[in-house]
């Protein structure tokens, strides 16, 4: 976590990301179309046509996401006790893409939270299995860059994801479903692409580990990692789900098909910055990139709570990309960095419990204010929230030279 002179003189330039994590990136991006084309259009589908409140819109989303966190703390726990992690990756991408029909049918509020939550279960199965296996295909001294890349990819999807939605909403009249039904195909082909173009290191295949929870085990995680995983928890209450963005966007008056455009927006910028901001990670202080993270995300929540206009939108959309970009991949690179070889997939299933617990508590608040306060007090709490967590790490920084 803080600055080596070494890494100035490593031959980054002469090491390759290997092409299994460009294909992992690749998946990432399949399934980040397939879901994104959903979601940034859940939000409108559930209030337009569902009649569903912001407070239930924060509650299925905060329910959502944070399942697929927590379960990730089991799919890592069994990946490092099998020593496998490509079986359980599979397992979770199948799920997820076997979920979106679900969406199309829906009737009720209710079938789209289980919906959400079957889908959710499978990223949780396939997140920490997969950021423990990029872990292990890529050298340490590249570490950095790898999440980044994979992080950039998978973004690639998460804009391409809306930008579909958009065009398919125009071209159906703002049919819904319609738009649902077609987001199946991407999330298909994740399932293949992973199934035959990754292979798993040697040193995990055939290994069978002892069980990873037991209380000698957590012992050798050490205490900079418990570090990560509260500041990550942190990071995640200071940001509810992006449902709200989807939201606000809806208040600037632009027609309902333009309405993912946030999203892609957000992604863009997400994917242009996850690279350049997981290669310097590899170089320079992670503190100081999280410090940096945080502050812009004050400057996205408070350009956000001004006012709803459609320019206003699109700098604190774009502010808030570059939080994701800054932030996302260097955490998952503390996590690999801190944590033992064969306790990643544990590691991140840790990480991602609390941090999927924050999520909860941090959307269903969210809600509460949409629906109480309105937007503006949302995004207010939200930058007051993130400067109190700022100010948290610099004290922890400064505390830690002493």
């Amino acid at each position: 976590m803080s600055f080596n002179p070494q890494n100035l003189h490593a031959p980054l330039t002469r090491l390759r990301i290997p092409a299994a994590v460009w294909v992992l990136g690749c998946v990432s991006m399949c399934m980040d179309i397939s879901s994104e084309m959903i979601h940034s259009l859940l939000p409108l589908f559930m209030v337009g046509t569902l009649g569903a409140s912001a407070l239930q819109v924060g509650l299925i989303e905060g329910l959502a996401e944070s399942t697929a966190l927590i379960v990730k703390i089991f799919s890592g726990v069994l990946s490092d006790y099998l020593g496998k992690r490509k079986a359980l990756a599979l397992l979770g991408y199948s799920l997820g893409a076997l979920t979106k029909p679900l969406f199309a049918l829906a009737p009720t509020t209710g079938v789209v939270l289980a919906a959400r939550l079957t889908d959710r279960v499978g990223k949780g199965i396939r997140g920490a299995p997969r950021d423990a296996l990029v872990a292990d295909l890529a050298p340490p001294e590249i570490r950095g860059a790898a999440f980044g890349l994979r992080q950039a990819l998978d973004t690639v999807g998460a804009f391409l994801g809306p930008l579909l939605a958009v065009g398919l909403m125009l071209l159906w009249h703002n049919n819904y479903r319609a738009v649902f039904w077609v987001a199946v195909i991407p999330g298909m082909c994740a399932v293949a692409l992973l199934a035959l173009g990754v292979h798993e290191p040697d040193q995990h295949v055939g290994e069978v580990r002892r069980n990873p929870i037991r209380r000698e085990s957590l012992r050798r995680l050490p205490l900079a990692y418990w570090w990560v995983v509260g500041i990550g928890a942190i990071f995640t209450l200071a940001r509810f789900s992006e449902a709200f963005l989807v939201l606000r966007a809806q208040q600037s008056g632009v027609a309902v098909a333009y309405v993912p455009l946030v999203m892609v927006a957000m992604n863009l910028v997400y994917s242009a910055t996850a690279y350049p901001f997981g290669k310097l990670a590899d170089r320079i202080s992670h503190t100081t990139l999280l410090a940096l993270g945080l502050g812009v995300l004050i400057v996205s929540d408070v350009v956000l709570a001004a006012n709803a206009h459609v320019l206003t939108l699109v700098v604190g959309v774009a502010l808030w990309g570059v939080h994701m970009g800054t932030t996302q991949g260097l955490l998952a690179t503390m996590v690999a960095d801190t944590a033992p070889a064969d306790l990643r997939g544990t590691a991140f299933g840790f990480f991602n419990l609390l941090s999927g617990i924050a999520m909860l508590i941090s959307s269903v608040v969210a809600g509460l204010l949409w629906d109480g306060l309105g937007a503006t007090f949302t995004f207010y709490a939200g930058a007051g929230f993130s400067l109190l967590a700022l100010l948290g790490l610099l004290c922890r920084n400064r505390l830690s030279r002493l």
